[in-house]
């Protein structure tokens, strides 16, 4: 369970028992690769973008500019980028419970 894939940069605000704050920049040609979480919601609020969310069960794409806001319940498998392979920056709110990183 690794979330070691290849972004332009990662930037951990806070992490205490359950949650954690980050903000992770997608360069081009990037992406955050399929994957979900055992427990966790993923809250997502964009910085630079746009940016994409692309959703399976059922299939779905979420695209967000800047100041935009979703959330991906666990168990969701999903993937986030820069739209058409471009630059985003953006805060992760993971919580509440248990990370984990499972690919699909």
């Amino acid at each position: 369970m690794s979330s070691d894939f290849k972004i332009e940069a990662r930037e951990l605000i806070a992490e205490v028992d359950g949650l954690r704050t980050s903000i992770l920049t997608i360069g081009p040609g990037q992406c955050v690769p399929w994957h979900h979480h055992s427990i966790v919601t993923d809250t997502f609020f964009c910085i630079e973008g746009p940016m994409q969310i692309e959703l399976r069960n059922p299939e779905e794409q979420r695209v967000l500019a800047p100041g935009e806001t979703t959330a991906v319940q666990s168990l969701r498998p999903h993937r986030v980028s820069g739209i058409e392979g471009g630059r985003c920056k953006f805060l992760i709110i993971q919580g509440v419970g248990h990370y984990d990183f499972v690919p699909c």
